[in-house]
């Protein structure tokens, strides 16, 4: 008789972008109608730390999830809120060199409790402590049982000692005793939708016992170099005699990136345009958004062609659409190679873009994942706006991609500007794309000024004027640059300046309609 071999019922793994769908729904089983993690936030956790987010998986559902992140010491062991430390829930204050593990967040499918899912969680960070090296694991910890008897312990210190005394029984400090953690503290004020504690929590913490000193200031944050090449298109006007022609002219230009081996391709800002030159008269902003209307399904099958047959990743700059609510709006298409398509509307259109083509503004930005890790698009005018960045590197962006279409040299330095000040706020890299030359018939494409370039933060390991690339101005031209990740992640950790960790979170923060 042959004996057929059974899948594993449960299983712990790391988790995965894939899987961000799964976990909110857990996350909003788990919380109910307390506030929650959003996909954004789930995504940047995964995206900033990946080996530090454990789920576990029971039958093919995820039933349990663990987030976490590495911390210096000064931070993890000193007072702070759980939003401080956590970059508002995204993870963000991951810093690649730090020597403990902060733990931000368990929970557990409330229909799956005695299968222990709490207790595997914390053994796989354990395991994470002690295969990376960490001195140990940092958390705050609940204590539901404080608003029950906070006449009898009005302060939480004397409630923690009389639990740690096993003269009372809290659930959770129990818990995390057991598993031998040890309460070095009390987080006044630690997250105050935690009334059950009185927003308090327990600053608990395990020492790993094979921790080894090591010199130097702490070797390599990564094994392997990650870098990325990109390439910008300075893509001119020109007029042509069909949709073919349009899409040979990018063709052209994919094929010639692609032959560098370019991991990105941008093209600009409302480059579409160039297809109102095929109609047989001037149109008014209303006909024009028609005409265009009618080729984005072409448009979107041949790029994608395009991405998937060149293996390259292509922003396809931006295209004006007529959304399934009627609304006209500015959408860049993002053409992976892998075939899928994601769509990111422009959300502050310019005045000009209200006033003569109605364009209405989008009501979401997020991080796009791709095989280079979460990448971000601002169009244009929305470079302008700090929030929307931070927004995208909380999710994990490290490439903010930029297509831009302005008129004049007044309003690319707008852009050039705020997009250099985006790259050295949010440490990251920023990848502008501008259309040049003319087509005096076409609205909107009459005169145009760009200088395409590719931006770094301003620190040691980049450029020294913060340029990696960057084109002649107003001629059709591809500019390229290789990227390192790791350089990002050495500015983040110990650069001159650290933006990103030294935001204070004790003072203000960014709130988002859909919670982010």
């Amino acid at each position: 008789m042959t004996r057929k071999n059974k899948p594993a019922l449960l299983q712990v793994r790391t988790a995965t972008l894939q899987d961000v769908e799964a976990i909110s729904a857990l996350v909003r089983k788990v919380y109910g109608k307390m506030p929650a993690y959003t996909p954004g936030m789930l995504q940047g956790q995964i995206s900033n730390f990946p080996d530090g987010q454990f789920l576990v998986e029971y039958e093919g559902e995820i039933i349990g999830y663990a987030a976490s992140f590495r911390i210096d010491e000064k931070t993890a062991l000193s007072a702070h809120t759980w939003t401080e430390i956590t970059g508002g829930g995204y993870g963000s204050r991951h810093d690649a060199r730090g020597p403990w593990l902060y733990g931000m967040e368990v929970c557990v499918d409330p229909d799956r409790r005695r299968l222990r899912i709490g207790q595997r969680l914390y053994d796989a960070r354990r395991d994470l402590c002690e295969r990376l090296n960490l001195k140990g694991i940092v958390f705050g910890g609940r204590m539901p049982g404080l608003a029950r008897r906070k006449k009898a312990y009005p302060e939480p210190e004397a409630y923690l000692d009389a639990v740690a005394a096993r003269k009372l029984n809290d659930p959770v400090i129990g818990f995390h005793l057991r598993a031998g953690f040890e309460p070095i503290g009390v987080l006044r004020n630690y997250l105050k939708s935690d009334t059950a504690s009185l927003g308090h929590a327990t600053h608990m913490v395990w020492r790993n016992p094979y921790a080894e000193e090591v010199e130097g200031p702490g070797g390599q944050m990564h094994a392997v170099k990650e870098s990325v090449r990109v390439a910008t298109v300075q893509f001119q006007a020109r007029k042509v005699s069909s949709f073919d022609e349009f899409m040979a002219n990018i063709e052209y230009f994919v094929d010639v990136v692609a032959d560098y081996r370019s991991d990105f391709v941008v093209f600009p800002e409302l480059f579409t345009l160039q297809l109102l030159a095929l109609e047989e008269r001037r149109l008014n902003p209303a006909e024009s958004i028609e005409a265009l209307t009618r080729y984005t399904p072409h448009f979107i099958e041949r790029m994608r062609d395009l991405a998937v047959g060149y293996n390259i990743n292509i922003i396809g700059g931006s295209h004006p659409t007529r959304a399934e609510d009627g609304d006209i709006q500015n959408v860049a298409y993002v053409f992976l190679r892998d075939g899928s398509v994601h769509a990111q509307e422009k959300i502050h259109p310019t005045p000009n873009e209200r006033h003569w083509w109605n364009i209405k503004g989008g009501d979401r930005a997020s991080a796009i994942a791709t095989d280079c890790g979460p990448v971000g698009v601002l169009i244009c005018y929305d470079s302008e706006f700090p929030e929307l960045a931070r927004r995208l590197v909380d999710e994990g962006a490290r490439i903010l991609f930029v297509p831009f279409c302005t008129d004049n040299r007044q309003g690319y330095l707008r852009v050039r500007y705020c997009s250099q000040a985006r790259a050295i706020e949010n440490q990251c890299y920023v990848v502008l794309s501008g259309n040049v030359g003319n087509l005096p018939n076409v609205e909107n494409m009459d005169v145009q000024y760009a200088q395409s370039c590719i931006l770094t933060p301003c620190d040691f390991p980049f450029a020294r004027d913060g340029i990696a690339a960057e084109a002649s101005e107003n001629v059709e031209t591809v500019t390229v640059a290789d990227l390192d990740l790791t350089d990002l992640a050495w500015a983040k950790a110990q650069g001159t300046v650290r933006n990103l960790r030294d935001r204070r979170f004790d003072l203000y923060k960014t709130v988002w309609h859909d919670g982010g």
